[in-house]
């Protein structure tokens, strides 16, 4: 579903992304991590194009979408969230969600009371229809996580790219958003996500891909990569 081949980026003199290769199949849950620095936002900003790749290739379901605009990747299905939750702050949840409605859908004319059955629907999918008409200072952590996840999913996405959306979290918010991976999973959507929360990475991802200084340096099923000597160096010291 999403081909990434000689991914590199540099800012200055620091290459963030330095050759990167990876896929992630349809109906996947993959995790991407690494310490601090090592470049895995990057790859999310070059993927959904808040950054334009220059070198390499991105291409998502079988379409080449390398140095396409935001908008335009966002309308072929990829959606993405942010470590630090970019909602908008003058609106109440249920805008938030109908405005992406409204704009990931422009082959569909709703009518307000469609819309409005669709945004409670897809906010009590996700557990915050309690949250509809709360602005977006009033919201726990937890609940405008869980937001930004309906709004990119209202979207019509096929695929999330997830930053850290576990990160914060108490234990039994971290449960539910487990629970919640899984769930999308099951409805259909595939997902790549940088995660710190290893508990988290460990229990819900089929795969994981290990980045460090910028350069892919393990890849496999959870216990390959908990037991490669490699990732024990990168993140232990060993």
């Amino acid at each position: 579903m999403l081909e990434v081949r000689g991914l590199t980026h540099s800012f200055g003199g620091l290459r963030a992304v330095d050759g990167v290769d990876f896929e992630v199949h349809r109906g996947e849950i993959v995790g991407l991590i690494g310490p601090n620095g090592a470049g895995k936002t990057t790859v999310f900003n070059l993927i959904s194009g808040a950054i334009r790749a220059r070198q390499g290739s991105i291409s998502f379901g079988g379409e080449e979408i390398t140095g396409l605009r935001p908008d335009q990747i966002s309308r072929r299905g990829l959606a993405r969230t942010f470590q630090t939750t970019k909602l908008f702050t003058d609106m109440s949840a249920f805008e938030n969600v109908r405005l992406a409605l409204i704009y990931g859908n422009p082959e569909r004319r709703f009518r307000s009371e469609e819309a409005e059955r669709e945004v409670n629907r897809l906010m009590a999918s996700m557990g915050i229809l309690a949250d509809r008409n709360k602005s977006i200072r009033e919201m726990s952590l937890a609940s405008r996580r869980y937001l930004e996840i309906t709004r990119a999913i209202a979207t019509n996405a096929e695929m999330l790219l997830l930053d850290e959306a576990m990160a914060g979290l108490t234990p039994a918010e971290l449960e539910q958003s487990k629970r919640l991976v899984a769930r999308l999973r099951d409805q259909g959507v595939t997902i790549l996500m940088i995660e710190h929360v290893m508990e988290a990475v460990m229990e819900v991802c089929d795969r994981i891909i290990v980045l460090h200084f910028g350069q892919k340096v393990a890849e496999g099923s959870p216990i390959e990569v908990a037991t490669n000597s490699t990732v024990r160096n990168v993140y232990l010291g060993e």
